[in-house]
């Protein structure tokens, strides 16, 4: 569609009919869905849902991140006018049925029944044939996400974009924590550490439980595409998940997070990073802790849009 042909356009996030196509609503108006997708349960012809779970009550500093997928629905409306930068031209939004999958509901006051409400929300979306990527929300979102994506595929090659490993040891079943789902999804066998990496690590960790660490300081020294091609090596052919934490960013490009530590990556290097990881036998991702209290003119929110763009590419591109 022209633009010309598009300005009685409004709430296509309603009103628009296909699951396909870029949209020319005006970018302050209307109701923000993710990429002006439709709002939709009924995952018919879907290739992809994204959905939000506003969920922080397992942050260790500061909390907010329950509003992430808000804002990044909102920041996200600067990107359905064309193509993405940088993928050769690769359209995800025409090429792709993509829906809005809403947030999941859950009630906020019985806190330990959220992880098997996580894992039930993403494995109604993939038993119904679609990829879920999803907008966060604290990190321990994760674990229960990639339990349903395991029990679908098998154990994953996690990709970690963070500056944190999130391996802190816990062995008790029933805390819920932001700080060690990874540890506990090696535990339980969802991931392949054989083929896993952490990429912008700039905090200690005693034990790294055999997943393959590239530093901050590693990016910015070898370059994002020289980390890339490691990381995309060691994962192979092997069903991956990514999750990106948005304080993998360093906190001049995303103050908007709850544990932001200097030193970090730039929203460049992510940009780069991502790209080059195109190829992968991407299944499934996330962005978290975007904490919209604490985001600087909504800049957090602008680079958690573009990761969440990102990742439809890196899904779409092996299924062209």
């Amino acid at each position: 569609m022209a633009l010309e042909d598009a300005k009685g356009e409004v709430d296509g996030a309603f009103t628009r009919d296909s699951l396909k196509g870029h949209s020319f609503e005006n970018t302050f108006a209307g109701a923000p869905s993710f990429l002006r997708r439709r709002y939709t349960k009924d995952l018919s012809g879907a290739d992809v849902a994204v959905t939000g779970i506003p969920f922080d009550q397992a942050v260790t500093n500061r909390p907010g991140t329950r509003l992430g997928p808000r804002v990044i629905r909102e920041a996200s409306l600067l990107q359905p006018y064309d193509p993405p930068f940088g993928w050769d031209g690769y359209s995800p939004l025409e090429a792709l049925a993509i829906a809005d999958y809403g947030d999941m509901a859950f009630d906020y006051a019985h806190t330990a029944d959220v992880p098997a409400r996580i894992e039930a929300h993403i494995a109604d979306i993939l038993g119904a044939g679609a990829a879920a990527i999803t907008l966060g929300g604290d990190h321990s979102i994760t674990l229960p996400i990639l339990r349903a994506h395991a029990a679908v595929h098998g154990p994953l090659a996690l990709i970690q974009v963070d500056a944190h490993t999130d391996t802190w040891p816990d062995d008790d079943p029933a805390r819920i924590d932001h700080g060690t789902f990874c540890y506990t999804a090696v535990k339980e066998g969802l991931i392949d550490v054989t083929r896993s990496s952490h990429i912008g690590i700039r905090t200690v960790v005693d034990d790294n439980l055999g997943i393959h660490i590239h530093s901050a300081r590693d990016v910015h020294e070898a370059g994002a595409s020289a980390i890339a091609a490691a990381v995309k090596a060691r994962a192979g052919d092997a069903p991956v998940y990514l999750s990106f934490d948005i304080d993998g960013l360093d906190p001049a490009f995303a103050p908007g997070t709850g544990t932001p530590v200097w030193g970090g990556l730039s929203s460049a290097q992510a940009a780069i990073l991502l790209r080059e990881l195109a190829g992968i036998n991407l299944v499934g991702g996330d962005v978290v802790e975007v904490s919209p209290p604490f985001d600087t003119a909504g800049i957090t929110a602008v680079a958690g849009a573009h990761v969440a763009m990102e990742l439809l590419c890196l899904w779409g591109w092996t299924r062209r």
